[in-house]
């Protein structure tokens, strides 16, 4: 049986924004590019363009031998969880999607494999090209090389719906076409339909990876600096690809209202000047002078914003605190969330990282190493902190669907939440700061993308 290596992804600039899609097939024994496509598909999500790149590499490679094996690889985590089973498909515009992808070839004669965006280069060279050709007005052609025949095999994908790349009726026509029921036969190119987060089987641990993944607008356009991919990881791709940048709002208005958590900093206490770890598991100080005179501040913008809707605190007395400082402003009730809470840092509450690197230096040493490592004397680890804080996250947006919270917490519950929006590893923990009484922003969408804003200074909401 002949087997053929599909390498296939697509992008978006803007997620949703203009987006393409780019396949290679190949032969699996000798390594020799037999088929290139690509296309422009006007506005979609990253999701959806990394679909229509899997299907157009499946129905290429069809064509090249209905009987052949067919070895997927692709850096869309969540295609490639997706369509092993692994991840539940719930959101309903996902679905039409995954099972045109299945029926192209039998299930038993296609495996999938997860590579680094690194190793997926010349599907995401076309794809870009795709993407530059649509933004230009015109179709993608195949060029002549070594590695790409001039021959019909090599032509772009056929055209869809009327009208030009990125036209609104032709997008329209796309939904409607992905979205209506699955007929007999091959299956008809998919469309640019909403998509949802990639959720996981019953059962499966899953605390960073959020579908999807929304490239900053241009950022495909452009190859980076020579072996610079090459020392990124793949949370690192997704860090840096993961947030949409909106020219004004949080995102385009067919998206709905997302789910808005602003994240506040409790106020100084007398350990923050010292720098001294106070997490859940010290002497749960109250807020200074200081503290309650940031609070205020903070209340005072936020009541000038006017968008929040409401609070959800910390159960430690500094962030309760803070929190009925700003309700007794805004003139809300507070709800205090367990999940929530700082880390308990074990042995080294009260300690300062001076005293607990003379004390404990095998241990903070093995804690900056891996997120996996506790605290001396039982604290809880940067894993464990971050799978409580996203079952929060999840609780939470779903409540407070469509609207604005506040949520009164501490660091690292804060800088969690923000890796876990950018997809950022965790090593990035340490790479943020956060004042005391600093306000930061993440945005939920439908679609199971997120959106960060950074203020870190109540100045911002004036």
């Amino acid at each position: 049986m002949r087997e053929f290596i599909v390498e296939a992804d697509g992008g978006s600039r803007g997620n949703p924004g203009p987006a393409g899609y780019g396949a290679v097939v190949s032969d699996a024994a000798t390594g020799e590019t037999l088929r290139e496509t690509a296309e422009y598909i006007g506005v979609a999500t990253n999701n959806v363009a990394e679909y229509q790149g899997l299907l157009a590499g499946l129905r290429a490679a069809r064509e090249l031998d209905p009987e052949a094996a067919v070895h997927v690889r692709m850096d869309s985590k969540l295609v490639v969880e997706q369509m092993t089973g692994r991840w539940k498909i719930k959101h309903p515009g996902m679905k039409p999607l995954a099972a045109q992808a299945a029926r192209v070839f039998p299930p038993e004669r296609v495996t999938y494999e997860w590579i680094p965006r690194e190793r997926n280069k010349h599907a995401d060279r076309l794809a870009n090209e795709a993407m530059d050709a649509g933004e230009r007005g015109e179709r993608w052609q195949a060029s002549a090389s070594p590695d790409t025949p001039d021959t019909p095999d090599a032509r772009p994908a056929a055209p869809g719906p009327s009208g030009p790349p990125g036209d609104a009726a032709a997008g329209a026509a796309r939904v409607r076409a992905a979205s209506a029921p699955a007929s007999a036969g091959p299956p008809a190119p998919a469309g640019s339909v909403r998509t949802g987060a990639a959720e996981p089987a019953a059962g499966t641990a899953r605390t960073d990876e959020r579908a999807g993944r929304a490239a900053v607008p241009g950022a495909q356009a452009s190859p980076p600096a020579p072996g610079a991919e090459a020392d990124r990881t793949d949370a690192d791709v997704r860090a840096a690809r993961t947030v949409a940048t909106p020219s004004s709002g949080w995102a385009p208005a067919d998206m709905g209202p997302p789910a808005t958590f602003v994240l506040l900093r409790h106020g100084e206490t007398p350990l923050t000047p010292q720098k001294r770890f106070s997490g859940s598991g010290g002497s749960d100080p109250s807020l200074s002078g200081v503290g309650r005179e940031q609070a205020e501040k903070v209340a005072a913008a936020l009541a000038r914003r006017g968008t929040v809707q409401a609070i959800v605190a910390s159960p430690l007395a500094r962030t309760r605190e803070t929190a009925g400082i700003v309700a007794a402003r805004l003139g809300l009730e507070v709800t205090v969330d367990e999940g929530l809470r700082e880390t308990d840092f074990g042995a080294w509450e009260g300690l300062t990282f001076a005293e607990v690197r003379e004390r404990h230096p095998d241990d903070l040493n093995a804690w900056l190493s891996s997120p996996d490592a506790e605290p001396t004397g039982g604290g809880e680890s940067f894993a464990a902190t971050a799978t409580r804080v996203a079952a929060a996250r999840d609780k939470l947006s779903a409540a407070y669907a469509g609207r604005t919270v506040l949520l009164v917490t501490h660091v690292t519950p804060i800088k969690t939440l923000i890796r876990l929006a950018l997809g950022a590893p965790p090593e990035a923990l340490f790479r943020m700061e956060l004042s005391a009484a600093s306000l930061s922003a993440v945005a939920y969408y439908a679609d199971g993308n997120a959106s960060v804003r950074l203020f870190n200074d109540t100045s911002h909401l004036r």
